[in-house]
């Protein structure tokens, strides 16, 4: 295990820590999801796709 391994692994044991990172890990989950689906939607996919898509975010935002 290296150095900052083993860093990540205690600043995890604070709360404040772990909440903040997994806060921003949702951020950067829900703007890639949305930059994907701009993306879609500039290619002219079919709207089932597109609404596929809109409702996985929508179950990952309720789940988060």
């Amino acid at each position: 295990m290296s150095i900052a391994e083993k860093y990540f692994k205690k600043q995890l044991s604070s709360d404040e820590f772990r909440r903040s990172f997994l806060e921003e890990k949702v951020k950067l989950d829900i703007e890639y999801k949305l930059e994907e689906l701009k993306r879609d939607i500039q290619i002219h996919k079919s709207p089932e796709e597109l609404i596929k898509k809109v409702d996985s975010i929508e179950k990952y935002v309720m789940s988060a």
